[in-house]
């Protein structure tokens, strides 16, 4: 179970399936809160400049098991949470997390890891303060990605599942067992549900107002300049400097 946030800042995260939408209303969000003058860190899901060269040869030599991808993957959110996301909402900054722990939930168990060990793995995170859905019928989605990316990538595509020979097919049926998982976080989690078939300006207006609502009385960490964050991770300099190893 997540923790409750404790913090004097305020975390918020987008999750969705490929093709929700979800990472350009948190770019719009991101935006419009630095104009604002709020101090905003943004974080993106499998990240972490430390875990990075792992995952790449992994995917490449296609060696990853559905246990090992978990654990890679908590490892690398274990990372930037510990090295920036935590840290500074001690700091009264606003993080937002394109995709956060719920992912984990979703994909995780979509690829038949068991529910409670992937929960188990992130229970040192907490609770985002909100926890943005952004719903789209699958076919939508699947038709946003394939008709953007001239190839799909192996693990993107659930290929290692053996759901289907063909990667279109594989990947829709691998977005459905995903979108299933989700839907069922709902109540678990509180999920905000934001309707991805909207227009990007009415998307925006929804999530513009609910997190208004969120920041009512909220000070956090001055921004004066109105600029963004950024974060230096001295473990992942020495590990390039050891040629990744």
């Amino acid at each position: 179970m997540l923790k409750p946030n404790d913090t004097k800042g305020k975390l918020i995260v987008v999750e969705g399936i490929d093709g929700s939408g979800k990472s350009t209303q948190i770019d719009l969000l991101y935006k419009w809160l630095l104009s604002k003058g709020y101090s905003v860190y943004f974080s993106e899901w499998n990240s972490s400049a430390l875990v990075k060269s792992t995952t790449k040869a992994a995917k490449k030599m296609q060696t990853f098991t559905p246990a090992t991808f978990s654990i890679l993957h908590c490892t690398d959110f274990a990372d930037r949470w510990e090295n920036s996301i935590y840290p500074l909402l001690k700091a009264g900054v606003i993080v937002l997390a394109d995709r956060y722990a719920f992912t984990a939930f979703a994909r995780d168990i979509a690829r038949g890891n068991d529910p409670e060990w992937v929960r188990d793995m992130y229970s040192f995170a907490i609770m985002p303060d909100a926890a943005l859905y952004f719903k789209v019928p699958l076919e939508i989605a699947v038709e946003r990605i394939t008709g953007s990316r001239a190839k799909l990538k192996y693990y993107e595509a659930g290929m290692d599942l053996g759901l289907s020979e063909n990667y279109e097919e594989s990947f829709a049926l691998f977005q459905g067992k995903i979108l299933n998982e989700y839907d069922k976080m709902i109540d678990e989690f509180s999920l905000t549900m934001i309707d991805g078939t909207l227009s990007v300006k009415d998307q925006q207006r929804r999530v513009r107002s609910l997190i208004k609502r969120i920041l009512v009385g909220f000070e956090g960490l001055p921004n004066p300049e109105k600029r963004g964050i950024a974060v230096d991770n001295p473990q992942a300099r020495i590990k390039a400097k050891k040629g990744g190893k």
